[in-house]
C-alpha cells in the first residue's frame, strides 16, 4: 500500500500547476510590499486569516474584516477556518477609521463575497490617502467558495476600468493571472482529484496520469507562449489616488 500511495502522489501535478493562482497573487503581494517604506501606513481589508501580516512587518499594518465565516465542512471546496488578529472587525462599507486614514490598502479576493462591491470600492478609496496605493485582486472565474458569503464572480478588467475612475482611483497596473491554459490545467487537476474522492473505480492508472500530472504540466508550460486571457482566473490590480 505504501509503495501503491508513493506511486499515486508522483503521478499528481506539482503545487506551482495545482495553485498557481494562489502562488502568482501571494508573489504579487510580497513583491509589493518589500517595496514599502518602513512604517507606511497599510490597511489589510478583508484580511480574514492574516496570511500576509508576516509580509508588512516593517509597516504600521492593521486589518479589517466582517470575522463572520465559519469555514466551508462540505462539498468540493472544503476548508477549516481561523482568523487572525483583526483590527477592525465591522462592516467594510463602514469601516470606523477618518478619512485618508491609510497609505496602502490591500484587499485581495474580497469582492466576490460582499454583496455591495461597488460601494466596498467607494468605501477603500474613502480610507485611502490622497496618492496612496490601492493593491486589488479578484477573480473572473471561480467555483462557489466560502459558503454561503459567495455572491459573485466575473469582475473583467472592465469592471476596475469603470468603477475605480469613479472613485477617485487611477489603475497604473493590470494582469492577468495565468491565460486558458494554466486555468485548464488546474481544472483538469481537479478533475482528477474529484474522481478519486468519489468514484476511484472510474479512474484508471492512465486516467489518473493524464488528468492529475501529464496533461496539467503540459499546458501549465505552454501557457505563456499560448496566452489567451479571456480564460484567465483573475486579475491583480494596482491604482493610486488622485490627490486634492
Amino acid at each position: 500500500m505504501q509503495i501503491l500511495n508513493k506511486l499515486l502522489n508522483k503521478l499528481r501535478a506539482p503545487d506551482e500547476v495545482v495553485n498557481f493562482n494562489a502562488r502568482t497573487r501571494n508573489a504579487w503581494v510580497a513583491d509589493k510590499a518589500s517595496k514599502l517604506k518602513q512604517g507606511v501606513k497599510v490597511l489589510d481589508a478583508g484580511a480574514g486569516e492574516c496570511q500576509y501580516a508576516p509580509l508588512f512587518r516593517h509597516c504600521d499594518y492593521k486589518t479589517q474584516d466582517f470575522s463572520q465565516y465559519a469555514g466551508t465542512p462540505s462539498g468540493i471546496l472544503t476548508e477549516g477556518w481561523k482568523y487572525g488578529k483583526i483590527d477592525y472587525v465591522c462592516d467594510i462599507l463602514s469601516i470606523p477609521v477618518p478619512d485618508e486614514s491609510f497609505d496602502v490598502v490591500l484587499c485581495t479576493e474580497v469582492l466576490e463575497h460582499v454583496p455591495r462591491p461597488i460601494e466596498t470600492i467607494k468605501e477603500l478609496s474613502r480610507v485611502l490617502a490622497g496618492g496612496g496605493t490601492l493593491l486589488l485582486t479578484a477573480p473572473l472565474s471561480s467555483a462557489i467558495h466560502q459558503q454561503p458569503y459567495h455572491y459573485y464572480g466575473g469582475y473583467s478588467p472592465f469592471f476596475y476600468k469603470k468603477f475605480l475612475p469613479e472613485f477617485g482611483l487611477d489603475i497604473t497596473e493590470i494582469k492577468p493571472i495565468g491565460g486558458l491554459m494554466k486555468h485548464v490545467a488546474q481544472e483538469l487537476s481537479r478533475v482528477g482529484r474529484v474522481l478519486e474522492e468519489r468514484a476511484p473505480i472510474k479512474l484508471s492508472l492512465f486516467l489518473r496520469y493524464a488528468l492529475m500530472c501529464r496533461i496539467p504540466k503540459y499546458l501549465a508550460k505552454i501557457d505563456d507562449e499560448i496566452f489567451v486571457e479571456e480564460f484567465t482566473v483573475g486579475y491583480m490590480i494596482e491604482a493610486k489616488k488622485r490627490s486634492k
